[in-house]
């Protein structure tokens, strides 16, 4: 299989697709779209960040082990974005921080039918009270291609820098 074209159930998604795919995704998170980034995820979608259990190991069970981030479906994602909007959590960083998504060394892992395996690095800059953040890490998505709109079906972040000195949130990765 080339990068070049990743067949979809009656119809080709290519690279550039994938890659614009993505690109809109942290745009939306960038630009605080709620609603349109929101549009990304599929009804069923687990989103999780894992925690290291040391220097080398990540934990590998979101329910019995400890994560930086788990919503077991997208009811999830809509609660935080809901507090993010209403300032309805404590952990709510106010102001908002600026960011700056950028995504690199993107792989497709696997294609099966209309379901895509990818894989990329990103790093984020945060800008808030005159300070400026960086996080960077590892994304493993799932996306359904055979809609009319591609959706991630299960997100995984692999934050690389987890010794931070703030609450960390979905709009940092």
């Amino acid at each position: 299989m080339t990068t070049d074209t990743i067949n979809r159930a009656d119809t080709a998604l290519g690279f550039d697709e994938i890659q614009a795919f993505l690109f809109a995704e942290t745009r939306a998170l960038d630009d605080r779209q709620w609603d349109t980034w929101l549009s990304f995820y599929h009804a069923d979608c687990p989103f999780w960040m894992p925690a290291w259990d040391d220097e080398d190991q990540l934990t590998e069970d979101p329910q019995n082990e400890m994560s930086l981030i788990f919503y077991p479906d997208k009811s999830g994602i809509e609660d935080r974005v809901f507090r993010i909007q209403t300032d309805r959590s404590s952990s709510t960083s106010l102001p908002e921080p600026r960011t700056m998504h950028n995504l690199s060394n993107i792989e497709v892992l696997s294609q099966e039918g209309g379901e895509i395996k990818l894989r990329f690095n990103w790093i984020t800059l945060t800008y808030r009270y005159g300070t400026t953040d960086q996080h960077w890490g590892t994304s493993f998505y799932t996306i359904d291609a055979t809609g009319p709109k591609p959706l991630i079906t299960n997100k995984k972040v692999v934050l690389k820098n987890d010794k931070i000195h703030h609450v960390i949130d979905v709009y940092h990765i």
